[in-house]
């Protein structure tokens, strides 16, 4: 219980329920004190080291925030984060004059103490993962630059808290709170966008409640989504034949007297989920369809492919979501009593899974916690707790004929019931001020009169230019907000912005579905049926011989590799489905052999696909690789096609071209030293491949093919279906990659042994360093 030294008092994770005699004593030299990971559930004693500007008090069993802390009046940073603190007494803020850095994330404080903003040199503020309603107290706070505010229940934001002069904020967060005003999707832009929302909001006094809901149809394929989808839009069945079901997704609207609802329609089958990441929101209504004829209360197998597969997807992609089962194909049953029983064997089965879900979470955590060096676990241990802390709604069964019109009413007006009694879910109440509803207004007019093309691509200048004939402020103040209005309507799903992608940044997607249709030309279940299709006269078009295309089609089944050729004949022939006749933006759109166009980008923003060399063959004998090196050489000279290609993981349906080169599979080819977390988004793994490949750079091919293995639960109580890595990483040129620096890129670190060695890694959001697992 030493301390590393006179000055710094490094205690954490002795399990002290109480303050050691030695820390109590006077020790006029100690300055820092690290108390993190114990089990304290009081300080007392701790103001008598008044010479403290230090102070780790985290991961311990605090409810009290202890009076005495007043007295430490040099204390400059404060950790007292993940305890149990339900309140702050009045009387301490005002004594710590000097206090510069706070976190008091993952409590339980309902509100805070009114002088907090007598803390008059504080800086850095963490409340998030509390049970806040109302942070007026902050208001004051002359030094504050970063203030995070996320998962709590807040619904409305104090404006002086934002007032240019009175605060000095650069950083804000506050996802995860019912808001109002400002709606979640202007918060999400940062103090620049909550500033001008609130001068809008004054200058503008005449706001309006909207009510907009994104729904998003989920489900297996042939569920009936798009058939219900269709129905609840028209207010009556619409039968959707088989040729017209949904590739990718398609997007509608619908106003009802109360609720204008954006209609996501989500295709079914696996290709396309690689792609449901670009156009998921969070906090959004799900419709989870299941083909009540088709499913099996007897086949386990039933279940976990039409409901499991899907709602685990959800609470990853959407923790917060509201989820309307919705039982269809009804009129195919055999009767009445069979559509019942099917609806209590579905309803029982996912409360169940939700419950096991977080029993099985709950006993990772403590089996990590009660870890002999438990201070390698805490990045897992904080992941859990965020897991845990997904409140994903999941509603009882409603059962659908859809073929009959009172049906179709009777789900309209469900929808409605659950979106007045969920509103704080859902956050479809917005307080909003006029130049929002103004800039909407003015661009579905300019569509309406066909003022913006078709296609709904336009410059972003352009669309302020044209925007200018149909609203009320002057050109210079719709000059300064518009670029704050398009990122709300983006973030709502109206329309398309990617102001971070630089190529783009200057565009407006005014059409989302036009995107779309273009994704739908590449990420679909029958890519390979559509490059056979391919005709002489699109080869010829675009310079290429017949002999190429048998090679793109055997590359795609073989490889999983697309020729960019290949890519541009079949976007442009899209493009001529729609009759879009402009050579410039065929061309802005499908690119050719010296730019990429907005597709590729976009897919390779994405993480969809990666660009990789063409026809090359793989080298187990290439030299080694050293992560960090500037230089490395390949143990050949390669060659690329000029025109290129890129690799989609996603149409890797085997691994035997790796085993034909390495032979198969083996204990030892590949050890993962990362901590998968139980709980795995589809299509991660495809993206990290193609993630991992980018970072490796242009010479380097990477390719997963990934596999579900089963592993059990910490207490091996309970079995969980486990994304793992369980195949191999075929990397061009890396046979022998020797892993002793991590690989830096952006926004993500990884370092890797290849496929004679082990494998490690760390990767965002899912996957975390640690010991081997």
């Amino acid at each position: 219980m030493a301390a590393t030294s006179w000055e710094v008092w490094d205690l954490s994770g002795q399990k002290l329920k109480y303050l050691p005699r030695d820390l109590l004593a006077p020790v006029t030299l100690c300055t820092s004190v690290d108390l993190q990971r114990n089990k304290l559930k009081r300080v007392t004693g701790i103001s008598k080291n008044t010479n403290i500007t230090e102070l780790n008090l985290s991961r311990n069993k605090i409810i009290e925030f202890s009076q005495e802390i007043c007295n430490l009046e040099n204390l400059q940073t404060l950790y007292i984060n993940h305890n149990y603190v339900r309140s702050i007494p009045e009387g301490i803020f005002p004594h710590l004059r000097n206090l510069k850095f706070l976190k008091l994330s993952t409590n339980r404080l309902a509100r805070l103490p009114s002088d907090i903003n007598q803390c008059t040199s504080l800086t850095y503020l963490d409340l998030s993962k509390n049970c806040l309603q109302n942070i007026e107290p902050l208001v004051g706070l002359p030094k504050l630059r970063e203030l995070l505010v996320e998962k709590n229940q807040l619904t409305e934001l104090p404006s002086q808290l934002f007032q240019k002069g009175s605060c000095e904020l650069t950083k804000f967060k506050a996802m995860g709170n019912p808001l109002r005003c400002p709606p979640e999707e202007v918060c999400a832009g940062g103090v620049m966008d909550i500033q001008s929302y609130f001068l809008q909001l004054e200058e503008n006094p005449n706001a309006h409640t909207a009510w907009t809901v994104k729904a998003m149809f989920l489900g297996s394929s042939m569920a009936g989504k798009s058939t219900l989808c269709r129905s609840l839009r028209e207010g009556k069945p619409v039968a959707v034949a088989m040729k017209d079901r949904t590739e990718g997704i398609d997007i509608t609207q619908l106003y009802t007297q109360e609720v204008r609802f954006l209609l996501w329609d989500f295709a079914g089958q696996e290709e396309y989920y690689l792609t449901h990441h670009v156009f998921i929101t969070p906090r959004a209504l799900v419709i989870l369809t299941v083909n009540l004829a088709s499913y099996s209360t007897v086949n386990p197998e039933s279940f976990k492919d039409q409901i499991w597969f899907w709602l685990n997807n959800i609470q990853l992609r959407v923790p917060d979501a509201v989820v309307i089962l919705v039982g269809t194909h009804c009129d195919q049953c055999r009767d009445l009593e069979e559509v019942m029983e099917k609806k209590k064997d579905i309803d029982e089965k996912v409360n169940i899974m939700l419950a096991n879900r977080k029993m099985v979470l709950k006993y990772q955590k403590k089996n990590l916690e009660e870890n002999t060096d438990t201070f390698l676990y805490m990045d897992q241990v904080d992941e859990i707790d965020s897991l845990l802390d997904y409140n994903l709604k999941v509603l009882d069964l409603l059962t659908l004929d859809c073929t009959k019109i009172e049906d179709i009413v009777r789900f309209r007006s469900h929808i409605l019931k659950c979106i007045q009694s969920e509103s704080a879910f859902l956050c479809s109440e917005t307080i909003l001020p006029q130049s929002y509803e103004e800039v909407e207004q003015a661009i579905h007019t300019l569509v309406t009169l066909e003022q913006i093309p078709q296609h709904g691509i336009i410059l972003l200048e352009e669309l302020g230019d044209l925007i200018m004939n149909h609203v009320t402020q002057s050109r210079e103040h719709l000059h300064s907000i518009l670029q704050f209005l398009l990122r709300y309507l983006h973030r709502i799903g109206v329309i398309i912005w990617y102001e971070d992608i630089d190529v783009l940044s200057d565009r407006v997607f005014i059409q989302p579905s036009f995107l779309i249709s273009m994704f739908k030309t590449i990420v679909r279940h029958d890519l390979v049926q559509q490059l056979e299709g391919i005709s002489r006269d699109l080869l010829i078009q675009e310079g290429a011989l017949m002999k190429q295309k048998f090679i793109w089609v055997e590359d795609l089944r073989s490889r999983g590799t697309l020729h960019n050729a290949a890519l541009r004949i079949l976007v442009r022939r899209e493009l001529e489905k729609l009759v879009i006749d402009d050579d410039d933006l065929v061309r802005e759109v499908v690119g050719n052999k010296r730019e990429e166009g907005i597709i590729l980008t976009l897919l390779q923003h994405f993480e969809v696909c990666l660009p990789t060399l063409v026809r090359s063959p793989m080298n187990p004998q290439a030299p080694e690789f050293i992560p960090g090196e500037k230089h490395w050489e390949s143990g050949r000279e390669s060659k690329r096609d000029p025109d290129g290609a890129c690799l989609f993981p996603i149409y890797l349906k085997d691994d035997l071209i790796v085993c034909q080169k390495w032979g198969e599979n083996k204990q030892d080819d590949l050890r993962v030293h990362v901590y998968i977390l139980p709980e795995v988004p589809h299509g991660f793994f495809h993206r990290v491949s193609a993630d991992v490949g980018s970072d490796l750079g242009s010479d380097v091919q990477a390719v997963c093919a990934v596999k579900a293995v089963a592993g059990t639960d910490p207490a091996g109580a309970h079995t969980l279906s486990r994304e793992r890595l369980s195949a191999l990483f075929y990397l061009e040129g890396l046979a022998g990659i020797e892993q002793h620096q991590p690989l830096q890129s952006s926004s993500k670190a990884a370092s890797y042994r290849g496929i004679a060695g082990p494998l490690s890694g760390v990767f965002p959001g899912q996957l975390h360093s640690g010991t081997e697992k």
